[in-house]
């Protein structure tokens, strides 16, 4: 063996021992770290109430707007219109949130929109919360909202937040605010840019606003 494979193997040996001595468990046994892992996890799992309360204050923008809060008041009759207004025909709720006898939602809005100025908005299954869960967007601060947000008693019985993301990605009334029909004003967050920010709150550790 010439000099330069010998230098290469000691080299070589010494490596594989410090990393060796380096993974020894209490018990004497080599134990393997995969160190991106811990790494991934703890950057995951690490809280970051600023940062989450900053994500927050994002998203609470698109709760707010009228396309998500005319069916989310803290009253018992749906609003319509960026200006909120009383919904004409003063329709109320109902205990299940699809309207009242003679007066059920589905009465009047289809499963898609209507063509032409004036005409009812639609989607699949357009409701508003039942009574026993009103889930208000109206008249409630960004704090309180985010506290309902993470209370199964009033979040729809959501228990985790995660559950709520996955209703808000994929249920298609939900979905309807960025594509209202007839020239109404869609949310200020792209739904993308919604989730992400939901998400960012959450991972952050969902600390809500002060």
């Amino acid at each position: 063996m010439d000099r330069k494979t010998l230098k290469i193997t000691i080299i070589a040996a010494a490596i594989f021992s410090v990393t060796a001595y380096a993974s020894l468990g209490r018990s004497g046994r080599i134990e393997r770290v995969e160190a991106s892992t811990v790494i991934e996890t703890n950057t995951a799992s690490a809280d970051d109430p600023i940062k989450a309360r900053a994500a927050f204050n994002e998203a609470v923008k698109v709760f707010f707007s009228a396309r998500c809060s005319n069916c989310h008041p803290a009253g018992d009759g749906p609003t319509q219109g960026d200006e909120h207004r009383i919904h004409d025909q003063d329709v109320k709720r109902g205990t299940d949130g699809k309207g009242v006898a003679g007066m059920e939602c589905a009465t009047c809005h289809q499963a898609e929109n209507m063509d032409g100025d004036g005409l009812p908005p639609g989607a699949p299954n357009w409701h508003m919360p039942p009574a026993d869960t009103k889930m208000v967007f109206q008249g409630i601060t960004a704090a309180g909202l985010c506290q309902q947000l993470k209370d199964p008693a009033r979040n729809g019985n959501r228990k985790t937040l995660k559950e709520s993301i996955q209703h808000i990605e994929t249920d298609p009334l939900v979905g309807w605010s960025w594509d209202p029909g007839n020239g109404r004003s869609t949310p200020p967050l792209s739904k993308a840019d919604f989730l992400k920010k939901l998400n960012e709150w959450i991972d952050a550790g969902a600390a809500c606003p002060e």
